[in-house]
């Protein structure tokens, strides 16, 4: 009789032990001759040694298909066990499966666009209205790369940039301040990774979230680095960020040119940085557009109306110049 530790790495062991530990309990059922302790993500393993190696190499099976898949099923645990051949192939265009098991890939040309320029080029821009799966698509892209391990951290930044607010007026200390920006970010990461996992993630600082202004005096190798809301940072912002730039790195910076929230009369530094750095090697520009949204179709009837609107009262503002021009 021989006793062995199998630690469950990279994954949830809530998501391979299964709801009330079901899973757990048909892996037992399935190696009656073992006696199998699990606590957090530990298996205690007891037996004889043939019967160990098969079981140690069917979990290693069934650890791989939860971090690929997010899932694991009791059809997924039976085919491992008995040897068949199970469904491990990731279908082209996939980069992640989300928590619920649902596939994540790009869902228009443009899309799939970014996915390609991210592949080729070590800082990719990708500019577009609201709801064209910019900052989702980057973060897939990002979870994908950590997951592989071709990277040791995923960073994620916005600048915190008031649209309508007051910092001053919201409660809590300033972490309670600014989580609201950071928020759309937090969405993103527990769509596709396991809320105890990503927690844990979180505290090792793997995945860090944090205000633009927290980059200062950094340099970010070995990491996938997206700066989201850029058309809210200025020119000397940008500028700082695009430097943090380390060894074994890649930078994706996202933004929406008709939503800047900065005063009137500052600069947006994403505008200044698509001008100065258009054609540089190794930096890519993806333009999406309203085709590209993938929200509710009335999202697209909203860009649609606000940019009749604006077009309208650049119109009329031209017609009130040039009347007062005559005069």
């Amino acid at each position: 009789m021989i006793e062995k530790h199998i630690v469950l790495e990279d994954i949830d062991p809530v998501v391979f032990y299964g709801v009330d530990n079901g899973h757990l309990q048909m892996i037992k059922a399935l190696y009656p001759k073992l006696r199998i302790v699990a606590r957090d993500n530990v298996i205690r393993v007891l037996g004889d040694e043939e019967q160990m190696c098969a079981f140690e190499e069917s979990v290693e099976k069934m650890r791989k298909h939860v971090l690929k898949f997010n899932s694991l099923k009791e059809e997924d645990i039976l085919d491992i066990v008995k040897g068949k051949r199970t469904k491990d192939d990731v279908p082209d265009g996939v980069l992640v499966y989300s928590v619920t098991g649902r596939p994540i890939k790009a869902r228009s040309q443009n899309q799939q666009t970014l996915i390609e320029a991210y592949e080729k080029s070590d800082m990719v821009f990708a500019v577009g209205p609201a709801g064209t799966g910019k900052t989702y698509l980057s973060i897939a892209l990002a979870v994908k790369a950590l997951k592989e391990k071709t990277i040791k951290k995923i960073v994620l930044s916005r600048p915190a940039v008031e649209a309508g607010e007051k910092l001053g007026f919201l409660p809590g200390d300033m972490k309670d301040k600014i989580d609201p920006y950071l928020q759309p970010l937090y969405d993103a990461l527990e769509d596709m990774i396991p809320a105890v996992k990503l927690q844990d993630m979180m505290e090792k600082h793997i995945i860090q979230i944090a205000p633009l202004a927290f980059m200062r005096g950094r340099t970010l190798s070995d990491a996938v680095v997206i700066l989201d809301e850029a058309q809210n940072t200025t020119p000397a912002q940008i500028r700082m960020f695009l430097t943090r730039m380390g060894w074994n790195s890649k930078m994706i910076i996202t933004g929406d040119r008709t939503q800047i929230d900065l005063p009137r009369e500052q600069k947006s530094g994403l505008v200044e940085a698509l001008n100065i750095l258009n054609g540089i090697e190794g930096i890519s520009i993806v333009n999406l557009t309203k085709k590209d949204i993938v929200r509710h179709k009335l999202v697209t009837r909203i860009v649609n109306a606000y940019e009749a609107f604006d077009k309208a009262k650049d119109l009329k503002q031209h017609n009130n110049n040039e009347s007062i021009n005559e005069d």
